[in-house]
């Protein structure tokens, strides 16, 4: 069992807690501080909440089953808001920001690759109430709303790009330095309108460079270099980072400096960084001798996860300048010999007060520290501190040693009531104890219990613009702050100097000290707003620190000057498409964006033409800045350009789209038999036939290198006798298809067609597994009515209705091997036999009671060859005639052939296709049933190949009647 939370309300605190999902997926809700609890059973097992931070009631339960599920009553009812939701990407709309307070920013997963930025209401998450706002697809696990700030992640071309929402508006590109080339970014910070990011670069492994960013969240300078990184205990990156609370602008950094990792303190949100100064004494009272920069405190950043166990660092909102943290002293910061330290003004002088590990929690604003050992013993004793450490008082919490698992103060952080739960040995159940401090305390605080406090750095008060001066609490006071405390601040404006400002966009720090412009940027650039606007601010090279407060001094010296826009041609024309991608599907709305680096945008007209004969002409850039819509009707590689005009000039820019179409199957077509060294024509058929651009992978036979090519059809020799495996795999798009053939090659063969009665139809599914069991029914039948070997028949049922099948006969290689002119006699022999089985009837099977298959020899038949098009045209006439004469000759051939001595007889395989739309009925006849087929019946001098009809150019599903398969063949192995 777990404790999930606790809401405050003026009469009791409700107390929420969650079952072990091992047993049981049920809540525990108490309303009497933990005295009676009652069971909500769940149908859904929970993995995280999410409460909302001004609704008490309000709650975001994630399930195991990646549903996200929402609760208005504290947990006591349930309703499903979304499906596929990526964990942890799941945020509460903002008060001031968001149109309606039960709004929901989610993560929504598409594929591996793909995710969708929603956003939904709370009760009412249909599609109709669904919003998009960023219009594209982006990277998984890459949505973050935190304050006014949407960040979310686009990778193309291998590379991440990064956008940014400020106060909910339009998304943009995050611009960071050129050449950072980020691996990673994680965003540490978002307050008083700056985003503090790390980022891991392109040459760097276990650190991330600090960036800071101006008010917008746009554009971003270096703060600090090579900052350290950990992996958490969920795989999740943790930055070596620690945002100071009650103190704004302050920040500890660990950073990694020649091999060696040391702590680092800012005042004015990494403008400037200094080491922190090591004790004068140790907990003994002991002198330190630490002199700087050879020697200094360095403290352990990490934030603990788990509301109920203490991390290695803590301050608090209500008591500013009070920092309690675990590290060591020395040249570098280490794991061994940890300390623990305490600050009372703000890290300017620390104070050791523990030589081991403790967790320190936070009483009555700060007014009172309590301290629990880290340890894996059993315990019964914390530590009690009313003057900021100074002294520590020893108390007994339970009359036991206890295993403690965590601790967990009352919300509000004027709490004098902590619990703390753990076990009395490892197979008991949990141990709660409550402890209340209030008795300790004599007396609330008055106004004579407090004194002024001045923050400064290392003397110096004018930090971020103005002079602070907070209101504390004396060490000596032993009383009550309560809930009406307040940590009254007096700030007084400074003149502005250098130390106000920090480096702009595109420019780097000197050693002098001076800003000025990096290699790879031209401050002409930053002109960049005219394209929208007719002024711009050129910049000095500095800018304000964000939230700094400074007025008068250098102020205008620094401060970019606003100046009208030059009239110039238009320069750095951009065209993209909104999810950064070359591909788009048939039919889908492909939006393209138009950005101009440089030039008169209010004087400049944009032409696209997206390559398909539609073309639109825009008086304006700022008429395109949502993007331009498009859709395409033909699969195909298209010329997208466009072009920025106005007096002085024009610039064009190209896209090559490809228009897709999605692969939804394969069929490799390919004969069951082979002649050996003579060429074999393999084709694939795709469904649907145009899909865009297509890669086609062959292997033959034992070959491990593929042969690679951009056509459907491939010519190949097989140079060996036996069975021989073909594998094709097919690449359009992100999609990958394979379907394989087994091919039987000989060097010598006959074939004949096979014909069955007409009630085998109505039992065909036209799968291959049925061709395959029945080929094999079929070759038993023959074997036994003919009385051949094995070795010498094959039998393939082929796709495709009316049912029809195909026999090969090979000869015996004991018989004939070496022995050309005996092959044939033999074959005929063969052929006979076989074809006086099945005239007199003989093969026959049962295909399930009641059900008695004939086969028959199919023979040519006289009926004309029928034209299903609506329109007869000469030239359909004139190849049916040619198809008519061709069958003549090929029959008078089989009549003399046995006169040619040693000619080589063989028959190829027809293209599967063909046989599939073959779809003249067969009417056996007392003896001998006619067979409608423009295939060669009894032998073939060449084999006859087909090419598929390839003349669609729209996703077209295939006709339901022609069935394409990805098996094996269906034929009996020799």
């Amino acid at each position: 069992m777990s404790i999930c939370g606790q809401k405050i309300t003026d009469e009791a605190p409700e107390i929420m807690l969650l079952t072990d999902p091992e047993v049981e997926s049920s809540l525990l809700i108490s309303s009497d501080e933990g005295a009676t609890y009652q069971k909500y059973r769940l149908n859904f097992y929970i993995l995280s909440l999410l409460f909302h931070p001004e609704q008490e009631d309000w709650i975001l339960a994630y399930g195991h089953d990646q549903k996200l599920y929402s609760s208005v009553e504290f947990g006591r009812r349930w309703q499903l808001v979304h499906e596929q939701v990526a964990p942890n990407r799941f945020y509460w709309s903002k008060l001031g920001l968001d149109k309606e307070p039960g709004l929901i920013h989610l993560e929504t997963s598409i594929s591996e690759t793909q995710a969708l930025y929603i956003t939904c209401k709370l009760q009412n998450c249909t599609d109709a109430n669904k919003g998009k706002p960023f219009p594209g697809y982006i990277d998984p696990n890459s949505l973050v709303v935190q304050d006014e700030y949407v960040f979310v992640q686009v990778s193309t071309g291998g590379r991440p790009i990064y956008y940014v929402s400020s106060r909910r508006d339009v998304f943009t590109p995050m611009k960071l330095p050129k050449y950072t080339l980020p691996k990673d970014l994680h965003v540490i910070s978002t307050d008083e309108n700056r985003v503090v990011a790390a980022v891991q670069e392109w040459n760097q492994n276990d650190t991330y460079n600090l960036y800071v960013s101006e008010a917008g969240g746009i554009y971003y300078t270096l703060a600090l270099e090579n900052v350290m990184s950990s992996m958490g205990p969920e795989g999740n990156v943790m930055i070596d980072l620690y945002e100071v609370a009650g103190i704004k602008g302050m920040f500890l950094a660990n950073k990694k400096l020649n091999n060696e990792v040391k702590t680092y303190i800012t005042y004015n949100k990494g403008r400037d960084w200094r080491l922190l100064q090591a004790p004068s004494a140790d907990l003994r009272g002991n002198r330190i001798h630490c002199m700087l920069p050879y020697c200094s405190l360095h403290l352990h950043l990490q934030v603990s996860a788990n509301p109920y166990t203490s991390g290695n660092i803590a301050s608090r909102e209500s008591a500013p300048g009070i920092i309690v943290a675990s590290g060591s002293i020395g040249a570098e910061l280490t794991s061994s010999n940890v300390s623990m330290f305490i600050t009372s003004d703000a890290g300017n002088t620390w104070r050791q007060i523990f030589d081991e590990e403790y967790s320190v929690l936070y009483l009555d604003q700060g007014g009172a520290l309590v301290a629990i050992r880290h340890t894996p013993l059993p315990i019964r004793h914390l530590w009690l501190s009313f003057d900021e450490g100074r002294v520590w008082n020893k108390y007994s919490f339970t009359s036991s040693p206890l295993f403690v698992d965590g601790v967990l103060g009352e919300p509000g952080e004027e709490t004098l009531i902590m619990t703390i739960f753990g076990h009395v040995s490892h197979r008991s159940e949990w141990q709660l104890v409550k402890i209340d401090f209030r008795s300790i305390f004599n007396r609330r605080c008055i106004e004579s219990d407090y004194v002024p406090w001045d923050l400064h750095d290392q003397g110096e008060r004018c930090l971020m613009g103005v002079k602070r001066v907070y209101r504390k609490l004396k060490p000596i006071a032993r009383c009550v702050m309560g809930k009406i405390y307040s940590v009254t601040t007096i700030s007084e404006p400074c003149d502005c100097t250098e130390s106000d400002f920090e480096c702009d966009y595109g420019f780097e720090r000197r050693a002098n000290g001076k800003c000025t412009p990096a290699f790879w940027f031209l401050p002409s650039s930053m002109s960049r707003t005219c394209t929208t606007e007719h002024t711009f601010l050129n910049s000095t090279g500095y800018r304000k620190v964000v939230s700094n407060n400074c007025t008068g001094g250098v102020m205008e010296q620094y401060t970019a000057r606003r100046q009208l826009c030059p009239s110039q041609a238009p320069r750095g024309l951009h065209l993209v498409t909104s999810e950064g991608k070359l591909t788009a599907t048939l039919a889908s709305n492909v939006t393209f964006l138009v950005f101009l680096e440089e030039g008169d945008g209010s004087k400049t007209s944009i032409m696209v033409d997206f390559g398909d004969g539609n073309a639109f002409t825009y008086s304006n850039v700022s008429s395109i800045e949502d993007g331009i819509k498009h859709i395409y009707k033909n699969v195909g590689i298209y010329r997208v350009s466009a072009t920025a005009e106005n007096s002085l000039g024009s610039e064009t820019v190209l896209l090559f789209l490809h228009i897709t179409c999605q692969l939804q199957s394969i069929h490799l077509s390919a004969p069951f038999v082979a002649v050996k060294n003579k060429e074999v024509n393999l084709t694939v058929v795709l469904s649907p036939s145009q899909v865009g651009t297509v890669t086609y992978i062959w292997w033959f036979g034992n070959n491990s290198e593929p042969v690679i090519t951009l056509e459907g059809s491939v010519a190949f020799t097989f140079s060996r006798e036996g069975i021989s495996v073909v594998t094709v795999q097919v690449s359009a798009g992100n999609t990958i298809l394979q379907d394989r053939k087994t091919i039987a090659v000989h060097e010598y063969f006959r074939s004949h067609l096979l014909a069955f009665s007409s009630n085998l139809d109505d039992h065909n599914p036209d799968v291959t597994e049925w061709r395959l069991d029945v080929s094999r029914v079929i070759k038993t039948s023959m074997l036994q009515a003919a009385g051949v070997n094995s070795e010498q028949l094959l039998v393939t049922v082929l796709p495709g209705l009316p049912t029809a099948a195909e026999f090969f006969l090979l000869p015996d290689i004991r018989l004939t091997e070496g022995k050309p002119d005996k092959t044939a006699t033999h074959l005929d022999q063969l052929s006979e036999l076989v074809l006086s089985a099945l005239n007199q009837n003989l093969v026959q099977f049962t295909l399930r009671p009641g059900v008695q298959i004939t086969v028959y020899a199919a023979h040519l038949s006289a009926a004309p060859l029928v034209d299903t098009s609506e329109n007869h045209s000469g030239s359909a006439m004139l190849m049916l005639l040619s198809v008519v004469v061709a069958g003549l000759a090929v029959f008078l051939i089989y009549k003399f052939k046995r006169k040619i001595p040693g000619l080589h007889v063989y028959a190829a395989m027809q293209d599967e296709k063909e046989q599939e739309m073959i779809q003249s009925p067969v009417s056996p006849t007392d003896s001998t049933p006619s067979f409608s087929s423009q295939r060669e019946l009894l032998t073939s001098l060449e084999p006859l190949d087909t090419e598929p009809n390839t003349q669609t150019i729209e996703c077209i599903k295939p006709h339901p009647r022609v069935k394409f398969s990805s098996d094996l063949p269906t034929y009996i192995d020799v």
